[in-house]
């Protein structure tokens, strides 16, 4: 028999001379699971106690009845463990996600990637150690987070990497790639981005920002305060960080207008070795309020419908043309309002209408969350 026992089981030894004590793991579907028998000196099975590891004790819930039953009735222990391996190959069918929990050696190639990298870098794992947090810091002291998702070959299968950036994170794996070298090549990406987060810490440290309200790493829009109610929105480009970014002017027309001239004809001026909020101003010809020498709530006027500010994620960027009001408006607002109104004509996608406050003719844009 304990011949049989070891050609079939050559992971599960025998710990003392009696042989009443065997540890180690039985194989079933190329899965090694840690078991441990105790039997008691008469070697009877049905006996014996079994003691096992988590992932065993899952795969076994719901099927103990029949190993206990086979541990009453097997003739010896090589028919029992050939009895428990066919339970423990239904329990593996009939639980799909713990044929993918990764061999024995994932774990330790994982051990040994993070001892190489440095566990101070580690920032979370979850309890089944494919998903792992790593922090990462750029030349200019900003903190940043890598997110993986190894997969059950690992490394010989390439993770799912992801984190806060304005551009997608391209990186290179191959079977002999290690964490290291994953977290050597965001630090390579960071850096090329650093000239961009510095333009737009400029742009957050010395303007008010209307949106987004608490931007993030990947965000490459600002929309900034000029005056009540008038404001410019820049999209800048990760890769051309300090060229002209893409403009538009939001607000009354009889305000906005003068400013899209003055945009239009100083284009030319703009210079890429100067930062892109001095270009702004020289090109604007204006000075942009600042947290030092205003207050947010000068600029966050409620909506003149829904007397919010915010609604979503939408902030008023209607606004009455007629330079007596200048009341702004959600859009989605103004468009319910001014559908509501029996005098309201539409074109295509535009509704024209009279304002709420003034009477004076206003107009709304319907866009995909309105209509």
């Amino acid at each position: 028999m304990d011949s049989s026992l070891v050609k079939d089981n050559p992971l599960l030894l025998p710990l003392n001379a009696e042989r009443t004590v065997y540890d180690g793991f039985v194989t079933v579907q190329e899965r090694d699971f840690r078991l441990r028998i105790l039997l008691p000196p008469d070697r009877q099975l049905k006996r014996a106690k079994l003691q096992c590891c988590w992932l065993l004790k899952h795969l076994l819930h719901g099927y103990e009845h029949i190993v206990k039953q086979r541990l009453q009735q097997s003739a010896d222990l090589v028919t029992f463990l050939l009895e428990l391996k066919t339970v423990l190959e239904v329990g593996l069918k009939s639980r799909p996600e713990c044929s993918s929990i990764p061999p024995p050696q994932y774990y330790s190639q994982l051990i040994a990637e993070m001892e190489t990298l440095g566990w101070n870098k580690l920032l979370f794992i979850d309890t089944e150690l494919r998903t792992l947090r790593l922090k990462a810091e750029d030349s200019s002291g900003r903190q940043h987070i890598l997110t993986i998702k190894l997969k059950s070959k690992h490394p010989a299968e390439a993770p799912e990497c992801s984190a806060d950036l304005p551009l997608p994170l391209a990186t290179t794996w191959t079977p002999q790639s290690t964490l290291q070298q994953l977290h050597d090549q965001f630090l390579v990406v960071l850096e090329s981005l650093t000239e961009f987060w510095d333009v737009l810490e400029e742009v957050d440290g010395n303007t008010w920002i209307l949106e987004p309200e608490k931007p993030s790493r990947s965000d490459t829009m600002r929309r900034i305060a000029i005056g009540n109610n008038v404001s410019i929105k820049v999209e800048v480009d990760p890769r051309h960080p300090k060229m002209l970014p893409e403009c538009c002017l939001l607000g009354a027309e009889h305000v906005v207008t003068p400013l899209r001239n003055k945009l239009n004809a100083n284009m030319h001026l703009w210079n890429p070795d100067s930062s892109v909020l001095r270009n702004l101003r020289d090109v604007l010809e204006i000075e942009f309020p600042s947290p030092a020498t205003h207050e947010k709530s000068d600029f966050s006027t409620e909506c003149g419908i829904c007397y919010s500010y915010r609604l979503e994620a939408a902030i008023p960027d209607q606004v009455c043309n007629d330079p007596r009001c200048g009341q702004p408006f959600h859009q989605a607002c103004l468009y319910e309002w001014l559908r509501a109104l029996p005098s309201s004509r539409q074109s295509f996608s535009t509704v024209f209408g009279e304002c709420p406050y003034c009477s004076k003719p206003i107009t709304v844009k319907m866009s995909a969350q309105t209509s």
